[in-house]
């Protein structure tokens, strides 16, 4: 079966003109498909083409995207900040006339911090910037490929374990249909029991008798809870095998077995149909916390 899994992680790598970046995306589960983007300053114009790289890719799941950004220093350009070399030069010559120490030199003004500052290399014109971001939209499509593929494969691993659960749910639901089908004559056992201690000490009306022995054989009667548990156990894997997303299927048909394991429970009047129900439960119990990271 082909599921796909809403857990995964990728990253991947770009550059162009000295200006290096990388994408990393993770993806947990969701109800519905939450992307998530943290990007530097000046980048938000990338943001509506990646959700829609997203919805292209995926249904479900929350998914965080973060672009981190790296300029070359080779790439950055020098200028002179024209206020900060103001306030040096004045603070030199105030100084000198004070002291009366010769004035500061161009070279010893233009050492001081903050006086010389880089530029990053982002592109100045529009048509640079749109190339830019292309390159980048770029680079986030092969790390949401990659994502695609990681979360293929945790869902191949999690195809398996459905699996091997949903085995173990069908051979409780044909114990439980064993243990059942002695239910009748435990109870015919105990009732007979029980009339001979209430013969003992008086009469009973065959017409209540009767009514008495109907109601407990209704209320013992699990055919029709084990027959439900039976259809569930095929339409999980008719939905295993249709390659689907079925995520949300998967987990309404789990609230289905759960409810179907309760009655079950309570109406079992073998101690050994209980245990049985109750393990029935706790498989199911396994199953839907794990059909929750299907997408």
């Amino acid at each position: 079966m082909a599921l796909v899994s809403m857990t995964g992680f990728a990253d991947a790598q770009g550059g162009r003109e000295g200006l290096r970046w990388r994408w990393e995306a993770k993806s947990v589960n969701g109800r519905g498909l939450d992307l998530r983007l943290r990007l530097p300053p000046g980048f938000d114009s990338v943001e509506p083409a990646a959700r829609v790289l997203a919805t292209e890719r995926f249904r479900r799941g929350s998914i965080q995207a973060t672009l981190s950004m790296e300029t070359a220093d080779a790439a950055r350009g020098l200028r002179v900040d024209a206020a900060a070399l103001a306030s040096a030069v004045r603070i030199a010559r105030e100084v000198a006339a004070e002291t009366g120490l010769a004035p500061a030199r161009v070279d010893g003004l233009l050492a001081l911090k903050g006086v010389i500052v880089q530029d990053d290399a982002a592109p100045g014109d529009e048509a640079s910037r749109a190339a830019r971001d292309a390159n980048i939209l770029e680079t986030l499509a092969t790390a949401l490929d990659a994502l695609s593929k990681a979360r293929k494969n945790e869902g191949a691993k999690l195809a398996a374990l459905l699996e091997a659960q949903m085995a173990e749910i069908e051979r409780l639901v044909t114990e439980a249909s064993k243990l059942a089908a002695a239910q009748p004559k435990a109870l015919r056992d105990r009732l007979a029991s029980q009339l001979k201690e209430l013969l003992e000490v008086g009469t009973v009306a065959e017409e209540r008798l009767a009514q008495e022995v109907a109601l407990l054989a209704l209320r013992a009667d699990v055919r029709e809870e084990l027959d439900r548990l039976r259809a569930h156990v095929q339409e999980a894997r008719a939905l295993f095998a249709s390659g689907d997303a079925i995520g949300r299927k998967l987990d309404f048909l789990a609230q289905e077995f759960n409810r179907e394991a309760n009655t079950l429970c309570s109406k079992s009047a073998d101690i050994a149909l209980t245990r049985t129900g109750l393990a029935l439960k706790a498989a199911i119990d396994q199953f839907r916390e794990q059909a929750q990271n299907v997408e």
